[in-house]
């Protein structure tokens, strides 16, 4: 969960000025968690302490009204009673790293489930499921000590990704996008050919996209294949994670402050 939120951090200050290279300062001093990270949170406290999802959400997201939602999750916020919108956006993918780390212990299939569980309150299509499903899948793949190769064939035999392009090969025609179909492979990706937490961080980011989702899914695989260096933590929890936010994550790892 943390490599997501750092994931978002760092990507934050490139979803509108995109760039093309893994040459930049890791933590921008303008840098700020965004709706990725709020959600995050929400789908933590929902699984920690079995609140229905969609009312996690709903009240992390109300807390947060400027957390640069997309157009239709931002009607959802306010929705009474909340509906799944069939979406397929990459939101779907961003904020589902808790289902894999409170299932890292567990069968695969109750990481699955309890992706789809958070997942279907909002993007209920085939692709927002899928997307969320092979996010969770490689990170509990990673947790069990499957090398990147192994992780690679196993998504791509799933969920039918093309995971056979490298990084420089993505980066010069890629393009902005919001949805699962051409943001979830790509940040699979940036994970497993990176050899370095922060590594796959500066990989999509550098794809010039929605740089802070990229980062977003691509952190917490990477942060089960490689861990997180303890001064970027430690730099990500005092200058950038909000108070709450930190709460449920130290909650979710078992740690205190």
């Amino acid at each position: 969960m943390i490599g997501a939120i750092i994931g978002d951090i760092v990507g934050s200050v490139y979803e509108w000025e995109w760039i093309k290279t893994k040459s930049f300062a890791f933590f921008n001093e303008s840098g700020f968690v965004t709706d990725d990270s709020v959600c995050t949170a929400a789908v933590a406290d929902a699984l920690l302490h079995e609140r229905p999802p969609e009312l996690a959400l709903q009240d992390w997201c109300r807390r947060y009204p400027d957390a640069s939602y997309g157009g239709h999750f931002r009607s959802w916020i306010w929705m009474d009673p909340p509906r799944p919108y069939n979406s397929f956006g990459n939101g779907a993918a961003m904020r589902v790293a808790p289902a894999a780390y409170l299932n890292r212990n567990a069968d695969l299939s109750a990481a699955l489930e309890a992706s789809d569980l958070v997942t279907a309150v909002t993007h209920d299509h085939p692709e927002g499921i899928k997307g969320a499903r092979a996010t969770v899948h490689a990170i509990w793949l990673a947790f069990q000590g499957a090398p990147a190769g192994g992780i690679r064939t196993a998504i791509a035999e799933a969920y039918d990704y093309d995971l056979t392009r490298s990084v420089d090969n993505i980066r010069p025609g890629y393009e902005f996008n919001e949805i699962c179909q051409t943001t979830v492979p790509e940040a699979i990706t940036c994970a497993l050919e990176s050899d370095s937490f922060e590594d796959a961080i500066r990989n999509a980011v550098s794809l010039g996209g929605d740089s802070d989702t990229l980062a977003a899914i691509a952190g917490p695989i990477a942060e089960a294949l490689h861990g997180i260096p303890t001064d970027i933590q430690a730099e990500a929890e005092t200058r950038f994670i909000p108070a709450d936010i930190l709460a449920v994550v130290r909650e979710l790892y078992g740690t205190s402050a």
